[in-house]
């Protein structure tokens, strides 16, 4: 007997999300205060093969040019631009603020979604009320149904404390503050923001490189469950139970 199909798709998946991060680190791009270096340093003869006709090429994408507006300023910068929306520096933090607050909702949601698979019915059973899951243990979204479960009084807090967010958000950077970058509400009140440079820009990639993952794993997340009829936990339960576990049902798998 040979381990579940679902095991080697977890497997896969973390193998790729290793090979991304692998990749990042190794080709990341430059902090800010890395962009200005000393006349003194000697040039990088492995930079070098990377221009062509005086123009650097793109880190994620090799065979082409780095566009201009992407000059590593901003966290997560990698050159990846192939359809050229960013058109200018205003116009990519635009893009910018729209990505990471997509990514901090889609951080939300990963984490939220399985959590909302695995607890539901009991705390429904708790307060005495219908559980929002559907009879395949799936969440309610716009490809599952089920949205019209959700209070309205929920959804109307949830879209005013948004709104609210996003209007904080458009006058701080209509203030331009000196320290402003695209998603900087100013927010850290167990004060886990770094005070250096260095921890300030290692603390912004990860916040991107997560929220780009999130992104990806949350639309998975609405395919696959309206696709195979089956939750995210149950389609993959080694990834909300214990390691042992997991490990136990892989080596029994292959002694048997």
């Amino acid at each position: 007997m040979s381990p579940s199909p679902k095991v080697y798709t977890g497997l896969i998946a973390l193998t790729l999300a290793a090979c991304v991060e692998s990749f990042s680190v190794q080709n990341g791009a430059k902090p800010n205060n890395a962009l200005q270096m000393s006349s003194s340093v000697a040039p990088d003869p492995e930079k070098n093969t990377k221009k062509r006709r005086g123009r650097e090429m793109s880190t994620a994408i090799p065979f082409l040019q780095q566009p201009t507006v992407l000059t590593g300023e901003l966290a997560g910068d990698f050159g990846f631009d192939p359809l050229s929306l960013a058109k200018n520096k205003e116009n990519l933090w635009e893009y910018r603020e729209a990505e990471i607050k997509h990514a901090r909702l889609a951080m939300l949601a990963a984490a939220g979604w399985p959590l909302s698979e695995l607890l539901d019915r009991n705390i429904a059973e708790f307060f005495d009320v219908a559980p929002a899951l559907d009879n395949a243990d799936r969440a309610p979204s716009l490809l599952n149904g089920g949205m019209d479960k959700v209070s309205p009084i929920w959804w109307g807090f949830c879209l005013g404390l948004t709104a609210a967010i996003d209007m904080y958000g458009i006058g701080r950077a209509r203030q331009s503050p000196d320290d402003y970058f695209p998603g900087n509400l100013g927010f850290d009140p167990l004060g886990l923001y770094p005070r250096d440079d260095e921890g300030r820009n290692r603390m912004q990639l990860a916040e991107i490189k997560h929220g780009r993952v999130a992104m990806l794993a949350v639309t998975g997340f609405a395919v696959q469950e309206a696709t195979s009829r089956v939750g995210v936990v149950d389609e993959t339960p080694f990834f909300f139970q214990p390691i042992t576990e997991t490990i136990s049902q892989v080596m029994s798998g292959f002694v048997n």
